[in-house]
């Protein structure tokens, strides 16, 4: 009886891990494979940068606010990561690792205010991946914006 619960949780954990996987674009060449686990794994192992650590967004999640985060995502990020943030924007196709898929990853625990932000700041450079840095091109304020929207994906 003891070995058959056993047998059935292992089970179970493997259908749960395929789901989960599957819907977040891990299997079948989606896009959180790459980017995101790279970057999380990176995160388990180090940390965020200390001088981004204790960020948190300091801007209300009003509709101005949502739709200029739409705007400077679109702009800057959705075309590599899609304009519905999956990772499949017409400039992904050659990138490896392939761009995350922030819808998902946008949601999950880890990805906390001053995880979106470091992301966002510090581009790939870290991970040597061909996210380009944008805090030399956006203001602090807009990526926070952009933030308020990966909240909404």
């Amino acid at each position: 009886m003891k070995k058959s619960m056993i047998v059935v949780a292992a089970l179970g954990a493997l259908v749960l891990v395929s789901v989960v996987y599957g819907q977040m674009g891990m299997m079948g060449g989606g896009g959180m494979m790459g980017g995101s686990v790279l970057r999380h794994q990176f995160v388990a192992q180090n940390g965020i940068d200390p001088k981004y650590a204790n960020k948190t967004e300091p801007l209300r999640a009003s509709a101005e606010n949502f739709a200029a985060g739409r705007k400077l995502y679109e702009a800057d990020c959705a075309t590599c990561h899609g304009v519905n943030g999956l990772g499949d924007g017409p400039a992904a196709k050659g990138l490896n690792p392939p761009p995350a898929n922030i819808a998902a990853t946008a949601r999950m625990p880890m990805t906390t205010d001053a995880y979106l932000y470091w992301t966002i700041a510090e581009g790939g450079v870290p991970l040597h991946t061909a996210m380009p840095p944008f805090k030399a091109v956006l203001k602090d304020e807009e990526i926070w914006k952009i933030v308020l929207y990966l909240r909404r994906l």
